[in-house]
């Protein structure tokens, strides 16, 4: 470790500190509905949408309405994803003359960004046409990332809301956050990408000559508008198959610190708007400050372990750190941050190769993925995540001091417990039960590079990925199969919605609730006592569920490792 890489982890974690109230102000301009100095030019559109859709925006929803429109919306997004995909051959905008997917791979792959997960099974540069890219993928990168948003403000609502039937309108919640914070920053995103060497054209080959003199074919297309979106709305698939490892996704230094700023940005941002939205930015800080911890402690363990490298190497005399499937031009620390980023938040996005990591340094983004998108989370869904923790933590809380559990003014009974705890059970449910599935059937065990613990991490990061809507991979797996493609398609979509649908039933529960004051008898829920039991709950709840896994896995094959033996 360097104090050069410290310095870029502090220093990234300043940044993002400035910015959080900013970006949540404006966040919280939305979540009120009120106008933006970008309703001068974009309200007219706005009200264009609502019109043309029939939509009244003033019409609130109650719970119920609202998840049954969400779910209805992204039903019929993932319909039109799969039917781009299997004609991509008879559509325009396919210069390579690209022939349409298989059904298990459109399947998976409409899933996947339907979901914000963005896994991908196929190599972008050589599976997916210029339209497939842009009008099949990318809408879902903003048109998903908005309903994070969205959901996120829903649950707001119910616990600031006092004895009301209604958390918001879906439709408006959508079309303002996507017109008003996607749109806007990732056109200006793309400009500054383009500026740094990102390609933006329509063209698909170039040929160039090398410096030997050899000729090269160049993959080209509309990257940067992509990338941008990519990675504002923690999507993280890439238009190249290397991801931001690709130096036509990520290039510079500067473009690889912007895109980690950019992955965190909104889910900063929305912890202030809930402490705002709840009447007490206090609030909203202490959830902040739990994830920052989490999330500190995971660079920590990563970059320590990819600093240290592997003593079996060191043994034959290969010092240094673990540079295995890593760039040179970023190096272990900006490897190892980008790699806690990109899983802290379920974005999927990548620039090393995760399965070329030490066994401790990869185990600490699979475990950032296996608590649920707590650890900042994606888009809106991490702070509706860990608002789920804090109920359970709340009604421990409540436990402790002899009374019914209070949270922002609002009582949690058993309705909410009952809730919070299914949500969350979805996540262990479903990854270890279909890793064990894939670790004895015939078709599962055809996928993975490597045998021993490594492999079976392979299969486990897989299911991980997919139902905590990351997409990152341990890329030793071929998932491009009718079972693969077929189970993690499943299991992305219940990852996503069976955890939406009770957390807005809890949303719709709260918000019909009278406030309740704080009295000498609540337990404070702002300071450094609250903050601890927060972490404390998220790391017992995925340290008792995941640690047998994990044992199986990353820390085997440690313990192999240490011991002088390579998988």
């Amino acid at each position: 470790m360097t104090l050069q890489g410290w310095f870029l982890i502090l220093g990234f974690v300043a940044l993002l500190l400035a910015l959080t109230k900013p970006v949540g102000i404006w966040l919280f301009t939305l979540y009120e509905g009120r106008r933006t100095p970008l309703h001068v030019v974009l309200g007219p559109v706005e009200r264009g949408f609502y019109k043309l859709a029939g939509i009244d925006p003033t019409v609130e929803q109650g719970w119920r309405r609202y998840a049954l429109h969400m779910l209805l919306f992204n039903a019929t997004l993932m319909a039109f994803t799969y039917a781009v995909l299997r004609l991509q051959g008879v559509l325009p905008g396919n210069p390579q003359g690209l022939a349409g997917l298989s059904p298990n791979l459109a399947f998976n792959t409409a899933i996947s960004f339907t979901t914000n997960t963005n896994w991908q099974s196929y190599g972008g540069e050589s599976t997916m046409s210029n339209l497939s890219q842009m009008l099949g993928l990318t809408i879902h990168n903003f048109l998903s990332a908005a309903t994070g948003i969205a959901l996120a403000f829903a649950l707001f609502r119910g616990f600031a809301r006092r004895e009301s039937k209604a958390i918001g309108n879906f439709w408006a919640d959508v079309t303002r956050v996507t017109l008003y914070v996607l749109l806007p920053i990732s056109i200006v995103y793309a400009l500054f990408l383009i500026a740094s060497g990102v390609p933006q054209t329509m063209a698909g080959v170039v040929e160039v000559q090398t410096l030997e003199g050899a000729k090269q074919s160049l993959l080209l297309g509309p990257v940067a508008s992509q990338e941008a979106i990519k990675m504002l709305g923690t999507n993280g698939g890439g238009f190249f198959n290397a991801n931001s490892a690709h130096p036509f996704e990520n290039p510079t230094a500067l473009t690889n610190l912007m895109q980690m700023l950019s992955i965190f940005l909104i889910g900063f941002g929305l912890t202030w708007t809930f402490g705002k939205a709840v009447g007490n930015p206090r609030q909203g800080w202490a959830i902040l400050s739990a994830m920052v911890i989490l999330f500190l402690a995971g660079v920590t363990i990563t970059y320590a372990q990819e600093a240290a490298g592997s003593p079996v190497l060191h043994h034959l005399g290969v010092t240094g750190g673990n540079m295995e499937g890593k760039e040179v031009r970023f190096g272990i620390a900006a490897s190892a941050l980008f790699s806690v980023v990109t899983t802290a938040a379920s974005c999927g996005a990548v620039n090393s190769m995760h399965d070329s990591f030490t066994a401790l340094g990869g185990l600490v983004p699979l475990f950032n993925m296996q608590l649920g998108e707590v650890v900042i989370g994606g888009v809106g869904a991490g702070i509706y995540g860990f608002l789920l923790f804090a109920i359970l933590a709340v009604f421990v809380a409540g436990l402790m001091v002899g009374r019914t559990p209070e949270y922002v003014g609002k009582k949690i009974e058993a309705r909410e417990v009952k809730l919070a705890v299914l949500a969350i059970a979805v996540l262990p449910l479903m990854i270890l039960g279909l890793t064990a599935l894939s670790s004895v059937l015939a078709q599962g065990l055809a996928g993975p590079l490597n045998r021993g613990p490594h492999g079976f991490s392979e299969i486990l990061y897989a299911f991980t990925s997919a139902v905590g809507n990351n997409g990152s991979a341990f890329a030793g797996l071929t998932a491009n199969t009718p079972y693969y493609n077929g189970l993690l398609g499943v299991a992305m979509w219940v990852g996503r919605f069976f955890i939406i649908v009770p957390m807005l039933a809890i949303a719709g529960g709260l918000a019909a609730k009278k406030y309740t004051p704080e009295s000498a008898g609540s337990f404070p829920t702002t300071g450094g006592l609250w903050i601890g039991l927060l972490v404390g709950i998220v790391l017992i709840l995925g340290g008792l569920t995941f640690l047998p896994s994990l044992a199986l896995g990353p820390i085997a094959d440690h313990l192999a490792m240490i011991s002088g033996k390579l998988s």
